[in-house]
């Protein structure tokens, strides 16, 4: 065989068993944002949706996370129930769930949508994924009485099943005009980056929590 032929066949072999001995690189963690129109992005465009703003940041942080978007508008914690299995696939780390204003805004029984929450949850460690929990209040209008019956639903859930709980979804926002949607309901673009800060500290202790640090 020509000196050439076999120089060159060399080199190829010492390549490939270079390639092989490099470390493949490493893949983000994968966390699903898990919600209703809030986490969805209700009328803003993509790029200013929470999981994408919130991705953005955490990797401004030093943090190697992807954050998939799994908020359908209008959701209740029965269609999220219904959907999490599909919705939140195999290989997940850590799950951001976060529903259950729709139930309150239909006057679903709390004692419902608690139920709901916790199987989800149940559902989700039984699968070896972390969630953290996101809270939300009961509107003003539907009375002392149902919020009193529904507000306490995310904390004995955290509670029981040893969860991490962020309390309030639109700390921040729920009282400010100008960083809402003309609905007074949803967040634009502005109040979603409030949103995303108040709850970064929660987010960087839950990813901590799975190994992830910047």
């Amino acid at each position: 065989m020509p000196f050439k032929a076999t120089h060159g066949i060399f080199i190829a072999m010492a390549l490939a068993m270079l390639a092989l001995a490099r470390p493949a690189a490493a893949e983000p963690v994968q966390i699903v944002g898990f919600g209703d129109s809030l986490m969805a992005g209700y009328e803003l465009p993509a790029e200013a949706a929470f999981p994408v703003q919130l991705e953005r940041v955490l990797k401004e942080k030093g943090l190697d996370v992807a954050i998939a978007n799994a908020g359908v508008s209008g959701d209740t914690t029965s269609g999220g129930l219904a959907r999490i299995e599909w919705s939140v696939p195999d290989g997940t780390r850590g799950v951001i769930l976060e529903l259950g204003a729709n139930d309150a805004l239909r006057g679903i029984a709390p004692e419902q949508t608690e139920q709901n929450l916790e199987k989800m949850v149940s559902d989700l460690k039984k699968r070896g994924i972390a969630v953290l929990l996101v809270g939300m209040l009961a509107p003003p209008n539907m009375g002392a009485e149902y919020a009193e019956r529904f507000n306490g639903i995310y904390g004995r859930i955290a509670e029981k099943h040893e969860v991490p709980l962020y309390p309030f979804f639109l700390d921040g926002v729920v009282t400010h005009a100008d960083l809402q949607l003309d609905d007074g309901m949803h967040p634009n673009e502005k109040g979603v980056s409030v949103m995303v800060e108040k709850m970064l500290p929660t987010v960087e202790q839950f990813l901590k929590s799975l190994g992830v640090s910047g």
